[in-house]
């Protein structure tokens, strides 16, 4: 009987440490769960900073208009030369026309130009146009008079007056007879060709140098 009571005692005993071990293994199963739980935190901390560089972006993107902005704020200065003053007028933004100015009993026919700024915007001019008078003889250049020349500026819509001056055919032969009236503004290459409204003709020289002279802008009549 002693020794079936020690066998049961046995028995009750490992019974015991086999429900100690058990436990203990939960436990352990337990405290493994505690490292994903730390993952998923990280994760968090993870979209947290994506949302972060996503606000810098942002941030950066903001910067690009004001920089645009800042550039365009420097295109307002157009028809202005670089110290301020008023563009040149270019052939194609003047409407250019020319009557005859000749008054009685003047020695000298005149044709005055008139060059008028269509262009929209202010625009200078300095200086003498050039004049070509297109004969069936030939082109004939008219010479400057020499007076000053100051620069004009000219409103949109304004207009600025020259003056040609031509010996008057009065020799009763038919002389040189005039075609057409060929003008180019000042510093410009393009010209325009008019009729003539002058005389009909040019008396004829003996080519030592030219009968036709004209005067800067802002004249009108007589060359001056």
């Amino acid at each position: 009987m002693r020794v079936r009571k020690l066998t049961l005692a046995a028995m009750a005993l490992a019974a015991g440490l086999s429900l100690t071990a058990c436990q203990s293994d939960d436990g352990g199963t337990d405290q493994g769960a505690a490292p994903p739980a730390a993952s998923t935190a990280s994760s968090s901390n993870g979209g947290s900073g994506s949302a972060d560089s996503d606000a810098a972006g942002s941030d950066s993107a903001g910067e690009s208009p004001n920089g645009t902005g800042g550039s365009g704020g420097t295109g307002g200065s157009g028809g202005a030369g670089e110290d301020g003053n008023a563009a040149k007028c270019s052939t194609d933004e003047l409407e250019i026309t020319a009557i005859d100015a000749t008054v009685g009993g003047d020695a000298e026919g005149t044709v005055a130009v008139d060059l008028k700024n269509g262009g929209g915007r202010d625009c200078s001019l300095a200086g003498y146009a050039g004049v070509d008078l297109k004969t069936n003889s030939g082109t004939v250049s008219a010479e400057r008079t020499g007076d000053p020349a100051p620069r004009i500026v000219l409103k949109d819509g304004e207009t600025v007056t020259f003056g040609i001056t031509y010996p008057m055919n009065d020799s009763g032969g038919s002389g040189v007879r005039i075609t057409g009236l060929v003008v180019t503004p000042p510093d410009e290459t393009k010209s325009v060709t008019l009729d003539w409204p002058g005389g009909s003709s040019l008396p004829v020289t003996d080519g030592s140098g030219t009968p036709v002279r004209v005067g800067p802008l802002g004249s009108a009549g007589q060359g001056g």
